[in-house]
């Protein structure tokens, strides 16, 4: 295994497993903290050696806000922060429930689903919802 400041960076290494339909954030080989925005030094100790592992995907509605457009922009749309049980926090959408219905505290499980760009994208799902 190679130092982190080898290939490409940590973002495009990221975009390019979510195209892959793989999600993974990184965890440090040193203090054993896992991390998320990708980065090529673990915020908790300064480690270098960062790898990547799959998380359970499993996760928790920190917060949320509703963005609202016209239905003729694309309507409106939810912004939440998700506490993944690693302890990571990702900023996302929640997908398959009604915007009003969604809470702090709300259970939900990661899927790879597409962003506003159309790109991939880490979006959530209501814990038990079918995909």
């Amino acid at each position: 295994m190679g130092t982190a400041f080898e290939g490409p960076g940590p973002d495009a290494v990221f975009a390019a497993r979510l195209a892959e339909g793989v999600f993974e954030i990184q965890k440090c080989d040193g203090c054993g903290t896992h991390v998320f925005h990708p980065r090529v030094i673990c915020p908790a100790c300064g480690g270098a050696a960062l790898g990547w592992v799959a998380p359970t995907g499993r996760g928790t509605v920190h917060a949320r806000t509703i963005v609202r457009r016209r239905p003729e922009k694309g309507g409106d749309y939810n912004v939440v922060l998700v506490d993944l049980e690693e302890g990571v926090r990702m900023m996302s959408r929640v997908d398959g429930i009604a915007n009003d219905d969604i809470t702090a505290g709300l259970r939900v499980t990661a899927t790879i689903g597409k962003g506003a760009d159309g790109e991939p994208a880490v979006v959530f799902r209501p814990e038990g919802a079918m995909s």
